[in-house]
């Protein structure tokens, strides 16, 4: 399945967070992708970022991601980078964003 997500970074924030981007725990890849996600991309246009995601069972690895320990340091380090954090605890239909045109 496919998963559109968007997040806001701070404003003041924003070299923080691409650089902890280019720095991403391989502890926590590796879980991503053990829990599913075949790919996730991120794109930032000022201070709003898309993200869209390919993932077997979103909730499924929502869950299984939210017990490591890598993951929660990850998930404290961006809420302090972030003015809009993605609700994890959400249905995806409500999470994802809906699609508006396709080609």
């Amino acid at each position: 399945m496919k998963v559109a997500l968007h997040t806001k970074v701070r404003a003041d924030r924003i070299e923080e967070y691409e650089a902890a981007h280019r720095e991403v725990p391989e502890e926590l890849t590796t879980a991503i992708r053990a829990a599913g996600v075949s790919s996730w991309t991120i794109w930032r246009s000022g201070t709003d970022l898309f993200h869209v995601l390919e993932v077997e069972d979103y909730q499924a690895m929502i869950a299984e991601l939210g017990k490591l320990p890598v993951n929660i340091a990850w998930q404290a380090r961006m809420a302090a980078l972030l003015d809009v954090a993605h609700d994890y605890s959400e249905q995806v239909a409500e999470a994802s964003l809906p699609v508006a045109w396709e080609l």
